[in-house]
């Protein structure tokens, strides 16, 4: 995948870390699915498009909610390590594009896209998310970034990160300040928008494998690079005490179709 906005248009392939995505990317806090509940998401019956879904994270977590997921990413390597982490679930997954998922008109009660939505055109996937939720179905947008201002270990990680990969424009997140989108004219209205921040423990071990995902290493540097950026850290993260609490902001958007 190349976008001209991201990392200078450099190239990269989450499918390139599938097999670390499924082991090391389950990570969001039990208080964003309990949060997600309330909002009304995961609802008994409901039939939910996870778009973007990578190794199946949002629809395992929600599946004792007794909605029926439908896992779809762009990446195949993603969706057969997702298929092997659903077991034997009740999930359906498919292999396509946000932009043009291929579903009938008025198909899913909600859309969910978890860290992906600005990998997306987002005219022509909002068009699609439109088409295909039924009257008054809901599109939730979710991001959690971890938060550098109050990490260390974050801030010398993004450092090492911009030593092997000068491109990667994933550093220096700060406080997200929302403004209502372009692409939600004429089809979507706000229905919740909710922010909040969490610590998130990791053992050393989860949270190398966790970075190792990264768009800014496994995603786009060579095999070489990427183990030649891991060596390194694993002596620069040796200084510091298990667990790791590392500060993220958990951001929720829920908009419901016009």
């Amino acid at each position: 995948m190349k976008i001209s906005s991201i990392d200078n248009g450099k190239d990269f392939d989450f499918g390139m870390t599938s097999e670390d995505y499924a082991k090391y990317r389950d990570i969001y806090p039990h208080s964003m699915y309990e949060k997600l509940i309330f909002f009304g998401i995961g609802k008994n019956g409901q039939s939910i498009l996870d778009i973007g879904s990578g190794t199946c994270v949002l629809p395992i977590n929600l599946y004792d909610t007794g909605a029926h997921f439908m896992s779809m990413d762009i990446s195949a390597e993603q969706i057969k390590e997702g298929k092997k982490r659903a077991g034997n679930r009740n999930i359906d997954f498919k292999v396509g594009a946000a932009e043009s998922t291929g579903f009938p008109d008025s198909n899913f009660d909600v859309v969910t896209a978890v860290q992906c939505f600005h990998y997306f055109d987002a005219e022509k996937a909002s068009n699609e998310f439109y088409r295909i939720l039924k009257p008054h179905g809901k599109l939730c947008v979710i991001f959690m970034d971890w938060v550098p201002e109050k990490s260390e270990e974050i801030a010398e990680m993004e450092a090492l990160v911009l030593k092997y990969n000068p491109y990667w424009n994933g550093a220096g997140f700060s406080k997200y300040r929302y403004s209502l989108p372009s692409w939600t004219e004429g089809k979507f209205d706000i229905d919740t928008i909710h922010s909040y921040n969490e610590n998130i423990s990791f053992s050393k071990e989860a949270w190398i494998g966790r970075v190792r995902t990264c768009r800014g290493v496994g995603a786009s540097l060579s095999r070489e690079k990427a183990l030649s950026f891991e060596n390194e850290y694993r002596q620069l993260i040796e200084k510091r005490d298990e667990p790791l609490r590392l500060a993220h902001q958990i951001h929720i958007e829920i908009y419901r179709k016009a």
